[in-house]
């Protein structure tokens, strides 16, 4: 049974869902590094939130580990490169929170503008001070948006609802996009000089840290708020505490921080400056949506299914059309390593018909883990190619939209062995189509014979008695003859594997040339 250690709360459907799945669940809440570099050990999966760090270190202790799940959408807290070079995946749920975090930056940009934290503290303190508190209107006035993603898009169409003007910073969406939004793109110093209100919404990244500072501070106008719901550290906050307190900028409103949890801050001394103790996606139904979205992702990667919110793993999710085939490729990759028993410098895997007009290198990724199934390492999504190019093969992925014989076709080549399948059916059953220069017709199995033999009276016969002699039974079969017609191969299904000395046996059959014995590892 495999483990999944769970080190921060999440939705407990999620949860459950897991364990109905046939997962140990382990929850172990509030770990020191130092307890969660013991308790990852035999682990398969960690499922965390934003509190805990998983480091390379830690990593290091969980030999087991396949995949890190975060409940949410930041990834500072996950050396991802170094899970990277591990082959462990990393997945998040970013669309999970989403609607919780615009939302926020919402209701802080309308407690700025009308000073309500500090009204209502006033009030209940005793003191009706209606004129000390005149606020300001949002419409007319232009919002600066830093980072036009998925939360930026939200707070670009709810800002437009109350009449604002919307600039956006983001070096990575295009015009047309910008303008589909009502946005127009500008620099960050032109978002800093012409904004009335200013919101975050990228990742903490080494080119975002300090990303606001006090140079940038210094180009905006005295009637400026910013607000921050994205990631501490992205503002300079001994730069935006002086920039508050010397009336260079009007206020902030902030839900992150640099070092979190904290209590202490110069931030929290002044009125002008509204803070949250990271409630952005603090909210029932994104806590439902984290944790059941963050399940989904564990089991399929855990079941070495293709994941859509994998984090590094370099490959478009697949369509419908190519989802079916990435199975088939895996399988392929396997025999084809089967049939040759060592892989040659050189491999070519052509995808050819319909599917060939779609993206398909999460496809060739599937192939790969097929290819490199014995290999000392596990072999995934996420370090595929790294294991071809440290094999020194070479791998070389064609696409065409013509395919001959059937609608869809993948073939695997190399060296003088080849191997083609395709799916076939309302069922999307997988068949093998061709090996070598023999066409053949048969669904791939986990146990498998392949001989080359003579195209002579009596050698199936022969094939089978040995077979049955040593209580291996056929559960299909197929024989496909060569182009010149002098050549013959059969491709046959068993029960149980056919061990070497079998093999020998049937090597020794007259008339057959060539036994490949191969044992699906998938």
């Amino acid at each position: 049974m495999q483990r999944i250690l769970v080190t921060e709360k999440i939705s407990q459907e999620g949860l459950d869902n897991l364990r109905n799945s046939g997962y140990e669940v382990d929850e172990k809440l509030d770990l020191s590094p130092e307890k969660l570099m013991k308790e990852i050990v035999g682990a398969h999966a960690v499922i965390i939130r934003s509190a805990t760090t998983i480091t390379d270190e830690i990593m290091s202790k969980g030999e087991n580990l396949v995949v890190i799940g975060r409940a949410g959408i930041g990834l500072d807290n996950v050396d991802v490169e170094s899970a990277t070079k591990r082959g462990i995946m990393v997945v998040n749920a970013p669309k999970s929170n989403i609607l919780s975090a615009a939302e926020h930056t919402l209701a802080l940009l309308l407690s700025q503008a009308r000073n309500i934290p500090p009204a209502n503290e006033a009030l209940k303190n005793g003191r009706w001070e209606r004129s000390k508190w005149t606020g300001v209107e949002l419409a007319d006035k232009t919002l600066g948006i830093i980072g036009l993603g998925r939360i930026g898009k939200l707070v670009a169409q709810r800002a437009l609802a109350f009449g604002m003007k919307l600039v956006a910073y983001d070096p990575y969406i295009a015009e047309e996009r910008a303008q589909q939004l009502s946005v127009e793109l500008v620099s960050l110093e032109q978002l800093m000089e012409v904004s009335d209100f200013v919101t975050i919404h990228v990742a903490k990244t080494p080119e975002t840290i300090n990303l606001i500072n006090a140079e940038s501070l210094s180009n905006a106008k005295p009637t400026l708020r910013i607000v921050n719901v994205a990631r501490g550290g992205i503002i300079n906050e001994s730069d935006l505490a002086d920039a508050v307190s010397s009336g260079q900028i009007a206020g902030a409103a902030l839900d992150v921080f640099e070092e979190e949890p904290t209590v202490e801050s110069p931030l929290f001394d002044q009125q002008s400056i509204i803070v949250t103790p990271h409630l952005g996606a603090s909210t029932q139904e994104a806590q439902e949506k984290a944790g059941n979205t963050i399940a989904e992702q564990v089991d399929l990667a855990l079941r070495g299914k293709f994941v859509p919110f994998a984090v590094n793993v370099s490959a478009s999710e697949a369509t419908e059309i190519v989802r079916p085939f990435l199975s088939l490729a895996e399988k392929l990759g396997a025999l084809f390593l089967g049939l040759c028993g060592q892989l040659p410098e050189n491999v070519t895997i052509n995808f050819a018909g319909e599917i060939g007009g779609y993206d398909n290198k999460i496809t060739e990724l599937s192939a790969l883990k097929g290819l490199f199934s014995n290999s000392d390492v596990t072999v995934s999504f996420v370090n595929a190619f790294s294991v071809a190019e440290s094999q020194g093969v070479n791998i070389n992925a064609v696409s065409t939209t013509d395919s001959l014989d059937y609608l869809n076709t993948i073939t695997i080549s190399g060296g003088e062995h080849s191997i083609a399948g395709t799916v076939v059916g309302l069922k999307g059953e997988h068949r093998i189509v061709m090996v070598d220069d023999h066409t053949v017709d048969v669904p791939p199995s986990e146990h498998m014979v392949v001989l080359r033999n003579d195209d002579r009276p009596g050698v199936i016969g022969k094939v089978g008695t040995i077979l049955g002699e040593n209580q291996i039974n056929i559960t299909d079969m197929n024989v496909g003859r060569s182009i010149d017609g002098y050549g013959a191969l059969m491709v046959i299904s068993t029960q149980k594997s056919v061990s070497e000395t079998v093999a020998e046996d049937l090597i020794n059959i007259e008339g057959v040339t060539q036994c490949s014995t191969i044992n699906l590892q998938i």
